[in-house]
């Protein structure tokens, strides 16, 4: 099973893929999530979203700048004002 990933500017879209395992940098603290996460939502500080393509590797690191971030039935998707 693997987790539907998306990251989304108000210019573009920037990523969308299948993963592992994203890290995001929240308001609370960074936070994990999974394929089968429980739905939540939570704001993000400026930070890097850590992206895992397979148990096991090393993270593709995203630089972000504020937004909202929403786990739901069909996966996380991450709304930031900048990223890249």
């Amino acid at each position: 099973m693997a987790l539907h990933f998306e990251l989304v500017t108000p210019e573009k879209l920037v990523r969308s893929d299948e993963v592992y395992q994203v890290v995001v940098p929240g308001t609370e603290g960074d936070f994990g999530v999974l394929e089968g996460h429980a739905p939540f939502m939570s704001t993000i500080r400026d930070g890097a979203i850590q992206i895992y393509a397979s148990a096991g590797a090393s993270p593709e690191i995203i630089p972000v700048e504020g937004g909202f971030a929403e786990v739901n039935e069909k996966g996380l998707t991450v709304l930031a004002e900048k990223a890249g």
